[in-house]
């Protein structure tokens, strides 16, 4: 076994670092010019070797051209992780000259370098860098000038081969960035015992075991100590660095707006907290870079762990300084103010997510609340404390100041042994009465709010996301883009026809040339002689000769020719004998003499026939009928109503598209799969299309090919609040968490930008609104003081805090409304229902706010900084109010705008798992709209109890809501309450406002009307639905009302329409054979009658009266 095993470990590789040359050195001697170098260069803890000494001047670098070499061993699953995370330490030496019995050379550290491998790292077998040389404490360096040329080495890193081969390609780099920790316990100070500070978290280095990785280097600065704006990251193993050579080049804290983070601390109210507690409150500070290669069991085990728990731990705590508790071995590594942060790592199983950061909460560390949420029974508390002390040891950059003194010693020992005894007995004595754990030094972050700002990044994401054109490829794969003109194919009979079509092209073309010639004559003459007839062809053949439309014409004809020629005879060649040729020729052209006669008797007889007329309805109006159909239950009939949509147009996908809706109704899922399928095959990014395509193969545990179209929506329009909402309700289906939680966030952020940009166009909407008055209040103003305007009383009063003309004060809200939502976007679950202040002083509060330094800047140091420059007493007390910036709020959550458009296309198990997130949400639960959709889902699955339960739940919230109404008049209407349902149609009539669909409920009431023989009420009944849109239902309404009421030639207008509108229905053609047979018309009377029985009249009661109405007259059936 150990034979198979040895060549699949890769010998150790070696790994060359160069030190070429050094610049602009500086010695220690000021008089002499040389300088006489040597570079150590060291890794870790191993010395790589000295660098022979050079001397060099100002003008002359030092070519050390000095080759230090280390392996990379492969044995060892660490060794790539250590050559990620430590750096080469080149330290400049100056060698001094030997004085007089001086055995030993003596020497001075100039200045350090560290060279980060991680290129190497990442497949790169050369690398160059440039590097200013950072000086050391004492070093001659340091007295060189600002404007001087800086010392710089020039360093080169090689490999024969890359370090990371095809075996190592799946693996990934992640990069943890410990920033720093904001608001910590108001018991720390920087004065008096000074401790060290740590922070650690586990990473996965296979498939099974976990190193710890420790941030030992934290410090604790007070709150004016302000950092800069460009924080640069230290190496989390400096090793024998110091100074600046701890910081990692070229690598800076990443700046995020609050919005983009992923911790937490992110809402609007957490805002004023992280302001005060990262410019005024003490923190400790990291900054610190570690990485890490995992391998692909190790990303494996880092995948699994994230999938079961989602919560990392990172915990933070405070140590005694090594160099203090020198000699004090019993209390090496104590840890006191044991906290913990739980990272919530689910966003980076997030597809094509790299990166984490935010502001994470520190809560008190416990074993049983670290279980609870991690599902590990124990932290790294000791052990990473161990490994902050041999840190902290072996580096020169200690965190802090050593204080002397044995009194301050003995008591940083007694607070250390305090806080431990604090921890332990707590948790000692809540074990026997099965208690929680109490951590008392631990709950001071809870009481302080504490935060501490980590970041994660990987190189590659654990979960790649399929870009665009892969998606578009699988679509395209799954449906074949359908072209919108059929694929022209050559053949004989292709030939022919388009010959055909020449012909009649140019027999059109002189026809209108001989209509133009003789238009008089022919106006005139009706019988022509032979004579008369010839003169004419020879002037029209003339016309056509010197005109040059004869050679057009045959010019046209010749390449329909040419394609007989080639496709109905194969001759493509030229004939070698001269009679053959002539046989052709002959037969060619009896033949297209014979196809030009067939193609005139068409044209000709088509010319004598009558233009087909154009149809009456449109798209638009057929759809309506459909659903109309639809309402009333007559399904065949939307069927033909939906197909003859598609027959006039079969390129449209919105046809398509809704007989597909259609059929998702009435639960043919195979023909609605086919509508979909042709919807997408027409337009490959139909939104709606490709939505409901994942929803039906979704129904058809489909999965896989349901996520594509999912994902493809998602990409054909990202900023769709609906595509990523039903991505997620498709993730819920599958039990996919993490995904469903991915997209439900953008949705989320989606809606709130949405809401923010209408909240931002309908201020500006107001504040132009408001320059308009007051250009109009002022121009009325000089006239009628006649420009000799009286001083203002402004003038008097002493000038506290002036106001801006109301042009003013718009432009500064805008700019200010325009700052604050781009820097920081309120959060969706936050609803305001404060009443807004006043908009002059909400609008001079936003000015005064806009000329700070920076619109996240507090507003108490302001009003600080205005007190100290003696502001009068009032600015103060005024400025004191912070000004209340309204929140814009979504009018609707996510899931009832998806609500809303799956009711339309009939998607129910979709909705009815929207309806379940709507009720969970903050912005949602039982309200009126949600009892209104459940209502409505519940009369799509026809269980009208259900229907009528939570119609009278949505009453209990807004017993005005004509919708529901309406929806309660159909669910009685249904179960055949006529008198309830009129009731509820009339209320909902009543309400100044209309419902969403009053077409039904118009129909409904006027046909409870006719039941009744109210037949009044049902003529304007229909009316009104004639009025907002009409059909043969709403017409054929009127006609039956108007009839009953003897207004017979009202009537038979009304029918006449209805007929217009669709001529097969029966029940038209029997009421136009009774007014007919009332009007005494025996012809029209009998025709009517005729259609009623040949479209299958099936009105019992009607046929009957019209059968007695028939025999009455005496005519009107041919059987009599």
């Amino acid at each position: 076994m150990g034979d198979s095993e040895a060549p699949s470990i890769r010998p150790p590789e070696t790994i060359t670092i160069t030190v070429v040359r050094a610049r602009n050195l500086k010695g220690s001697s000021a008089k002499a010019d040389a300088v006489n170098a040597m570079v150590k260069v060291e890794f870790g803890e191993k010395s790589l070797g000295e660098s022979p000494k050079v001397d060099c001047t100002a003008d002359t670098p030092a070519e050390f051209n000095y080759n230090a070499t280390m392996s990379c061993t492969y044995d060892d699953p660490t060794a790539l992780d250590e050559i990620a995370y430590k750096p080469v330490v080149l330290t400049v030496i100056e060698v001094l000259p030997k004085e007089k019995k001086q055995k030993e050379e003596k020497t001075v550290q100039l200045g350090q370098v560290s060279v980060d491998l991680l290129p190497l790292v990442k497949g790169e077998t050369k690398h160059r860098y440039t590097l200013n040389i950072n000086s050391l404490p004492g070093s001659p360096l340091e007295t060189i000038q600002p404007d001087a040329p800086r010392p710089e080495i020039d360093v080169m890193l090689s490999v024969n081969e890359p370090l990371v081969d095809e075996t190592l390609q799946s693996g990934n780099l992640m990069t943890v960035t410990v920033e720093s920790m904001f608001s910590p316990p108001e018991s720390w100070t920087v004065t008096g015992t000074q401790y060290a500070y740590a922070a650690a978290l586990p990473v996965p280095v296979n498939s099974e075991k976990e190193n710890p990785i420790v941030f030992a280097n934290g410090a604790l600065k007070p709150g004016v100590d302000k950092e800069p704006p460009n924080k640069q990251k230290k190496w989390a193993v400096p090793a024998t660095a110091q100074g600046n050579a701890i910081y990692i080049a070229d690598q800076f804290i990443a700046q995020d707006s609050i919005e983009d983070e992923d911790g937490d601390f992110r809402n609007k109210d957490d805002r004023e907290h992280r302001t005060v507690s990262e410019t005024e409150k003490n923190r400790v500070t990291w900054n610190t870079e570690r990485r890490s290669y995992l391998e692909t069991g190790a990303i494996k085990n880092l995948q699994d762990k994230i999938a079961k728990c989602r919560y990392w731990p990172l915990e933070v705590m405070r140590l005694p300084q090594p160099a203090a508790a020198k000699g004090k071995k019993d209390d090496d590594g104590a840890v006191s103010f044991h906290g913990v942060a739980f990272v919530n790592l689910a966003p980076l199983l997030y597809p094509g997510v790299r990166r984490i950061r935010g502001a994470y909460k520190v809560f008190s560390y416990t074993d049983q609340a670290l279980y609870e949420k991690t599902k590990r029974k124990a932290g790294l508390g000791e052990e990473a404390a161990r490994i902050a002390n041999n840190i902290l040891n072996r580096s020169t950059a200690s965190p802090g100041p050593k204080k002397g003194g044995g009194g301050k010693d003995d008591k940083k020992e007694k607070d250390v042994k305090k806080g431990t005894s604090q921890t332990v007995k707590s948790d000692a004595g809540s074990e026997p009465e099965a208690q929680a754990p109490v951590n008392l030094e631990g709950q001071q972050y809870v009481d302080s709010k504490s935060y501490i700002m980590f970041e994660i990044c990987l190189t590659r994401p654990l979960i790649p996301k399929r870009p665009p054109e892969e998606l578009a490829r699988r679509v395209a794969e799954y449906i074949p883009p359908r072209p919108l003109f059929p694929k022209r194919t050559d053949g004989a009979q292709r030939a022919v026809d388009d010959f055909h079509n020449q012909v009649a092209s140019v027999a059109g073309l002189i026809l209108d040339e001989f209509r133009d010639m003789f238009s008089d004559e022919i106006k005139t003459d009706e019988n022509l002689s032979q004579e008369a007839m010839e003169s004419r062809r020879q002037k029209l053949i003339y016309e056509l000769n010197a005109s040059g439309k004869y050679f057009a014409f045959k010019e046209q004809l010749k390449h329909s020719v040419v394609k007989i020629v080639r496709e109905k005879y194969l001759k493509t060649t030229n004939f070698d004998d001269r009679q053959e040729l002539q046989t052709f020729l002959s037969e060619l052209y009896v033949y297209l003499i014979d196809q030009m006669h067939e193609s005139l008797t068409k044209t000709l007889a088509l010319e004598d026939q009558a233009p087909v007329p154009a149809p009456l309805t449109d798209s638009a109006q057929l759809k309506h009928f459909a659903r109309e159909a639809e309402v009333n239950g007559n399904f065949d009939l939307a069927t033909k109503y939906y197909q003859e949509r598609i027959a006039r147009n079969r390129n449209d996908p919105s046809h398509w598209f809704d007989y597909g809706t259609f059929c998702l109704y009435i639960n043919d899922i195979t023909k609605a799969e086919e509508c979909f399928k042709e919807c997408v095959a027409i337009d490959q990014k139909h939104l709606y299309g490709l939505l409901l395509y994942g929803v039906v193969c979704t129904l058809q545990e489909k999965h896989e090919c349901a996520e594509t179209f999912f994902e493809a929506a998602t990409c054909v329009q990202p900023k769709s609040i609906l595509a990523w909402t039903m991505l997620g309700l498709f993730y819920d289906t599958v039990q996919n968490e993490i995904g469903a939680e991915m997209a439900y966030i953008e949705a989320n952020k989606l809606n709130q930008q949405a809401a923010v940009s209408a909240a931002r166009s309908l201020r500006d909407e107001e504040i132009n609104k408001q320059r308009s008055e007051q250009s109009e209040s002022e121009a009325s103003h000089k006239d009628d003081q006649g420009g000799l305007a009286p001083p203002t009383s402004n003038t008097l009063v002493p000038d506290i805090k002036p106001t801006p003309p109301s042009s003013e004060r718009g432009q500064g809200s805008a700019r200010s409304s325009e700052k604050l939502s781009s820097a920081r976007r309120p959060s969706a679950s936050k609803r305001s229902s404060a009443a807004h202040p006043d908009k002059d002083s909400r609008e001079t509060s936003r000015l005064g706010r806009n000329k700070s330094d920076s619109n996240l800047s507090r507003p108490g140091s302001e009003y600080r900084r205005g007190s100290a420059r003696a502001t009068p007493q009032m600015e103060e007390a005024s400025e004191e109010i912070p000004p209340r910036e309204p929140t814009p709020v979504p009018t609707s959550s996510i899931y009832m705008q998806a609500i809303d458009w799956l009711l339309e296309v009939k998607a129910v198990p979709f909705t009815e798992r929207a309806l379940a997130h709507e009720l969970l949400s903050p912005m949602g639960g039982l309200t009126a709209q949600y009892h209104i959709s459940l209502a409505r889902v519940k009369l799509q699955k026809n269980e009208l109890k259900e229907a009528e339960d939570s119609l009278n739940e949505a009453l209990q919230f807004d017993y005005q809501n004509p919708d529901v109404w309406a929806l309660m008049g159909h669910v009685m209407y249904l179960v055949n309450d006529t008198s309830e349902a009129r009731n509820c149609y009339e209320r909902t009539i009543d309400f100044v406002a209309d419902a969403s669909e009053m077409h039904s409920v118009y129909l409904r009431l006027g046909s409870i009307y006719l039941r009744d023989e109210r037949f009044s009420e049902a003529k304007t009944t229909f009316l009104m639905a004639c009025k907002r849109s009409p059909s043969c239902v709403s017409w054929l309404g009127v006609g039956m009302a108007c009839y009953r009421l003897g207004e017979l030639p009202e009537a038979e207008d009304a029918l006449s329409e209805a007929n217009i509108l669709n001529n097969s229905d029966p029940e038209v053609w029997g009421y136009l054979s009774l007014v007919c047979l009332k009007t005494g018309r025996k012809l029209e009377a009998e025709q009517a009658y005729k259609y009623a029985i040949k479209v299958n009249l099936e009105d019992t009661e009607l046929l009957d009266e019209i059968i007695k109405t028939q025999q009455e007259v005496g005519f009107g059936n041919p059987q009599f």
